[in-house]
């Protein structure tokens, strides 16, 4: 094992609460946390807490079920209500502190109920990021267990693969909402062809991939390993992807980069 040290000091930090509620996505960063917390302090004393919303893409969920099933970890669905915070769905700057928000709204009576901790996969790579919802839930009383121990993503990728857990390579997917433009009104419509673009693009075997949802044009973002193919193959996933709701298809000239739409802030503050 590679990161014997950091590991070490995660194992001291997890073994300091008695028990503990996850915020568990079915990522890398949230799965290793929930895995290395049950190995540590026992399954009876984990929970690995998903939370299901429209933004959440029904694959992801179910995927998520089923590794937290294979790696034996007490998994629970909570639901979480942003939809019903007029200030998540109007999409500003803040739309992740209100997202946080809600889900420590969930989270929060069920660590009280079995007196535990809510911890949340912040690894120390996500500080260099705009992350308004690590305020939110910090606020709140989250601990990020990884963010203590200085544990980098590239790090939690390798210790994930020294201990066999099966989604250590898996590309980051965040919420269906990170599609949406900043200042575009979410609604559970444009999630759900955004979900269900994502899904054929992932079906024509491309693991790496956003449909970013600009109202008429969905622009598509692949991996810098990744290719959508021939201008044939183009053209047929434009066909198809204009049968699921919008009139024109771009293919983004830059890779794919997690929290892209983030490069707008500055200029919407």
């Amino acid at each position: 094992m590679k990161y014997i040290a950091e590991v070490e000091k995660l194992e001291s930090i997890l073994r300091g609460y008695e028990r503990l509620v996850v915020g568990y996505s079915g990522g890398v960063d949230s799965t290793l946390l929930s895995y290395l917390a049950t190995k540590f302090l026992g399954e009876e004393n984990v929970i690995a807490a998903i939370a299901d919303s429209p933004s959440l893409a029904r694959d992801e969920l179910d995927d998520a079920l089923e590794l937290a099933a294979t790696l034996g970890l007490q998994v629970k669905v909570v639901a979480t209500d942003e939809f019903g915070d007029e200030n998540y769905l109007q999409n500003d700057a803040l739309r992740c502190f209100y997202c946080k928000s809600s889900l420590m709204d969930s989270l929060e009576p069920l660590a009280k109920e079995v007196g535990a901790v809510v911890a949340l996969g912040v690894n120390l790579s996500d500080v260099s990021d705009y992350r308004p919802g690590q305020r939110a839930s910090k606020e709140r009383g989250a601990r990020f267990p990884l963010l203590e121990a200085a544990i980098t993503k590239d790090m939690v990728r390798s210790i994930a693969s020294d201990f066999g857990v099966p989604n250590w390579d898996k590309p980051a997917a965040p919420c269906l909402s990170s599609r949406i433009p900043y200042g575009t009104p979410i609604t559970i419509g444009l999630l759900g062809r955004v979900e269900r673009a994502e899904r054929y693009l992932r079906q024509r075997g491309l693991a790496n991939v956003r449909v970013r949802d600009f109202g008429q044009i969905a622009m598509i973002e692949v991996g810098d390993d990744e290719t959508l193919g021939s201008m044939a193959d183009q053209s047929e996933v434009a066909a198809e992807i204009r049968k699921i709701g919008y009139d024109f298809v771009s293919i983004s000239l830059e890779p794919l980069k997690s929290g892209s739409l983030n490069r707008v802030i500055k200029s919407l503050e």
